[in-house]
């Protein structure tokens, strides 16, 4: 990954590379643009003295608490093994690369001798950085101490020697293993029938299936299957409760067909699309389980492992950026349905979320209607004793619905800008030099080639938004697919949308990402934007535009980047796209108001330093993405999950503005599904000490 070194901004005349050269933009104001590289983390000798007195102070905490060190296991991170030295991305085991990099951190004169069985690999990531002499692995490994010293006694010498380093070497009086959410869950039903409570003790589920009875059996309706909905449904159903999984597009495979259909003969189906359907907008996407919220935490992990339950490889227990592509998630999503049908959850696909029935502020069913049916005259009304939503970012009707009950929404910041689409194998290059060849096509052994890049512009001479009078505004990449393609995502044909997917193996021959820049309340009220939906009116305003751009049709507006910072019409032929529905040369300028423009103009000559060679005539612009994340933030309480203004209401995931992708939406749904339970008096315990304590996402959301 190309480093985030701090830029100071400098007007530039001219921009060369092998392709093109190109002028500055005469529209540019330069002198109202700051772009700043994001900032980097002190580390060694750059520490202020108080940080390091801190890190002292803790560092001898950890010694201090390290009692037995013959015992337990000692956890080894940032184990650095070359490429040369390394079977490659695929392999997961100990090899003899990585037996030499623990014997360097052990300081054991022969590392043949010391026995494999007792590593396990808990993270393999790869590091292909620039200022790096060389690209390499690095490891995070586990050594059973007991048993190294049963089979190698000649390493306590060492093993005595070995003091805790924050970051690097952590001691663990027992190995930290956590279980999918099946077990953690039959595990709490368990204790409660043997003890009668639902405190948590040591003891471990065997395994095996446990019936308890609950008094009464509450009725629960999900809406939407994405992560949050299945998640929220798997704890519910679990626990006992009655649940109904409300759907309104279709099971994977009519999705699948659905979506050919829309490829094929441009047919788009409303209700089933690359938005709405069995798994989420993910399903069609990347598959990427990254995350923010802590992936060595209990509830990541126990979602990973739920995942790998349900059909997913183990590899991404392990990878340093996981991901599972679309050819993998569906047979998953498809053990995962057969799984909560035989805990009895009734699946209703193609059907429509209409209205909620409130009595007293308080939810007491929904109605509904077939989706398949354009007319809606079979509607219907269901009760529930709670409502689960988790509908997602594009289910636009249930936030006008949700509106017109009232319910407390507010408008959230979120981003939108350009897809850009380079040939894969120049990233490759960019990336990685002569180590390019190593990819071949996602089975060579370093991974296909990705990147991530960060920028922050300040806007001068606006309505200042902090102490120094600017705007601060952040350009990124976002949602990168390598060996990936660029594919529609409208749910509405008046309205172009696009966002990029990609496989398991990640092996076409393009790289795409969403180059966009960040937008809040006064964007939105610059186009007359207002209210609660404020930000919804902006994306569709935008998407539009797209639209009438592209002529209709789903024909997608591109523009090379070199002629994008010229902003002219690109004359000669287009390179080509792997969006599949057609691209008509438009000069993108006309698409975004002028800031946002310069935004990403500017962040793109930033982008290029970090890696040269991004701009380029065979880089291609494809607009617009204006769905990075919800533009709407339901409200509700942080411990119960519930609507602050219809009780028994429950808004989770993206759709509501806590989530951001696969695996913090998941995250969110298992809480949820925990905090309703508890409400339904289906769980008394404390999820805290079984999970770990829940993201409380108040406002902006860490994904």
């Amino acid at each position: 990954m190309a480093s985030f070194a701090s830029l100071h901004f400098q007007t530039p005349l001219h921009l060369s590379d092998s392709h093109h050269t190109f002028s500055k933009p005469k529209q540019f104001h330069f002198k109202t643009l700051a772009v700043r590289g994001s900032a980097r983390r002190r580390t060694g000798r750059q520490r202020y003295p108080s940080e390091k007195k801190k890190l002292e102070r803790v560092t001898k905490t950890l010694v201090e608490e390290v009692k037995r060190k013959d015992e337990g296991f000692w956890r080894l991170s940032k184990l650095s093994v070359p490429v040369h030295n390394d079977p490659g991305k695929d392999f997961l085991g100990i090899s003899e690369g990585l037996l030499e990099a623990i014997a360097k951190v052990l300081e054991f004169p022969v590392p043949t001798m010391l026995p494999q069985e007792v590593f396990s690999v808990v993270r393999k990531s790869f590091d292909a950085r620039k200022q790096l002499k060389e690209p390499k692995f690095v490891y995070t490994v586990d050594m059973d101490v007991k048993k190294l010293l049963k089979l190698q006694p000649r390493t306590w010498d060492f093993i005595s020697q070995l003091e805790p380093k924050i970051g690097a070497i952590e001691h663990m009086p027992s190995e930290k293993v956590s279980d999918d959410l099946i077990h953690v869950i039959r595990d709490c039903k368990h204790r409660r029938s043997v003890n009668g409570s639902n405190e948590v003790g040591p003891e471990v589920y065997s395994g095996k299936p446990v019936n308890v009875t609950f008094f009464g059996k509450p009725k629960v309706a999900v809406v939407g299957s994405g992560p949050a909905g299945l998640f929220a449904s798997l704890v519910l159903a679990e626990f006992g409760a009655d649940v109904t999984l409300i759907e309104r597009g279709e099971a994977v495979e009519q999705r699948g067909r659905d979506i050919g259909a829309l490829i094929a003969r441009r047919l788009l189906s409303s209700e089933s699309n690359f938005c709405f359907g069995e798994g989420g907008a993910g399903t069609w996407s990347d598959g990427k389980l990254v995350t923010r919220i802590g992936r060595n935490s209990d509830s990541v992990q126990a979602i990973m492992k739920t995942l790998v339950h349900f059909g997913a490889p183990e590899k991404i227990l392990v990878d340093g950026k996981p991901h599972l592509g679309t050819d993998k998630l569906i047979p998953l999503l498809r053990n995962f349905r057969q799984h909560l049908q035989s805990l009895g959850v009734n699946i209703q696909f193609g059907t429509r979320l209409d209205d909620l029935i409130i009595q007293d502020s308080q939810i007491v069913g929904i109605k509904c209607s077939d989706a398949r049916d354009g007319c809606h005259s079979d509607t219907r009304n269901l009760m529930f004793d709670g409502v689960i939503l988790a509908v997602g970012h594009s289910a636009r009707d249930v936030y006008r619905m949700l509106l017109h009950h009232n319910v407390n929404l507010m408008p959230k910041d979120f981003s939108v800008g350009l897809r850009v689409e380079h040939p894969q194998e120049l990233i490759n290059s960019i990336q990685y030099s002569s180590l390019a060849s190593e990819v071949r096509d996602g089975r060579g052994k370093v991974p296909v080639a990705d990147y991530k890049l960060v920028k922050y512009v300040n806007e001068e001479n606006v309505e200042p938004t902090n102490t120094s009078g600017e705007l601060n505004r952040s350009c990124y990449s976002f949602c990168m697919c390598p060996g990936g393609q660029v594919v529609l995502t409208s749910t509405d044909p008046s309205e172009l949308c696009i966002n990029g997917m990609s496989f398991s193996r990640r092996a076409s021959k393009w790289a795409n990402s969403a180059l966009v820049v960040t937008v809040s309340l006064q964007d939105f009220g610059a186009l007359e934007c207002h209210g609660p939906l404020a930000g919804v009116e902006f994306q569709r305003e935008f998407e539009r535009r797209a639209a009438i751009m592209g002529g209709g049709n789903f024909v997608v507006p591109v523009q090379t980047v070199t002629d994008f910072l010229d902003n002219k019409l690109s004359s000669k032929s287009l390179p080509t796209s792997s969006y599949r529905l057609g691209v008509k040369a438009s000069n993108l300028h006309e698409l975004f108001p002028p800031h946002i423009t310069q935004a990403l103009q500017h962040s793109l000559l930033k982008f290029n330093k970090e890696l040269p060679g991004f701009i380029c005539e065979d880089a291609l612009l494809h607009g617009v993405e204006t769905r990075t994340s919800s533009a709407v933030q339901i409200l509700r309480d942080g411990d119960t999950y519930e609507s602050t203004s219809v009780r028994r209401l429950y808004p989770i995931g993206e759709g509501a503005g806590y989530a951001g992708g696969i695996m913090s939406a998941a995250v969110d749904g298992m809480y949820c599904g925990f905090a309703v339970a508890k409400e339904l008096n289906l769980y008394e315990g404390d999820v805290e000490s079984v999970l770990g304590k829940a993201q409380k996402n108040t406002g902006f959301v860490k994904y």
